[in-house]
């Protein structure tokens, strides 16, 4: 490859493959510029550092992890659905990340602790999409009257057993999905138009 037709989502992917294989601790722009077959400063005209690189990383895994969240959004139907429908994908999502590729899941979360920006505009995002489900369901009368905002962090934040990765070893336990089941239904019994 040469250094004119390398793009930024090349050096993301194989910055991907060599933090699989080397773990954050071991992986430098070196090793992914010698994947790559270019110079390290051909890495660096796109990254100014090694932090934006894996910054860049760490937004591919949340974006990829995440993208079906917005078809959850964007669904017809009765709100509730829709944010059962959203927090059980958030849930699904997590899960098999964590569960398929635990490896490589703790490089992501390694990453994902040095990323606090990247993570704090990933949070706004995803309590947004719940501020759209849960104003669409007042709007149409299907939930009581609530500050949308505040309900959707609320939601959020009452979730966070099942999408937080400080909860990931106990994604594979047994009885997960009761208790997963058992926070949705306090969470729609409290939304419900009454």
């Amino acid at each position: 490859m040469t250094d004119g037709t390398l793009t930024a989502e090349q050096i993301i992917t194989a910055a991907q493959d060599v933090l699989r294989r080397y773990g954050p601790a071991k992986t430098t722009v070196v090793d992914v510029a010698r994947a790559l077959g270019v110079s390290h400063g051909s890495v660096y005209r796109h990254f100014p550092s090694k932090a934006a690189l894996r910054e860049a990383v760490t937004q591919r895994w949340l974006d990829e992890s995440h993208a079906p969240l917005m078809a959850a959004v964007r669904t017809p139907g009765p709100a509730g659905a829709r944010l059962h429908n959203w927090l059980a994908v958030l849930f699904a999502a997590k899960r098999k990340k964590a569960l398929d590729d635990p490896e490589l899941f703790a490089t992501y979360m390694v990453l994902v602790a040095e990323s606090s920006e990247v993570i704090e505009r990933h949070l706004a995002d995803l309590v947004g999409q719940l501020e759209r489900i849960i104003g669409d369901g007042v709007a149409r009368g299907e939930f009581t009257p609530v500050d949308v905002r505040a309900t959707a962090r609320a939601v959020f934040d009452s979730t966070v057993r099942f999408h937080d990765p400080v909860f990931a070893p106990d994604w594979g336990k047994p009885g997960i999905e009761r208790a997963f089941d058992a926070v949705w239904d306090l969470i729609h019994a409290g939304l419900a138009k009454r």
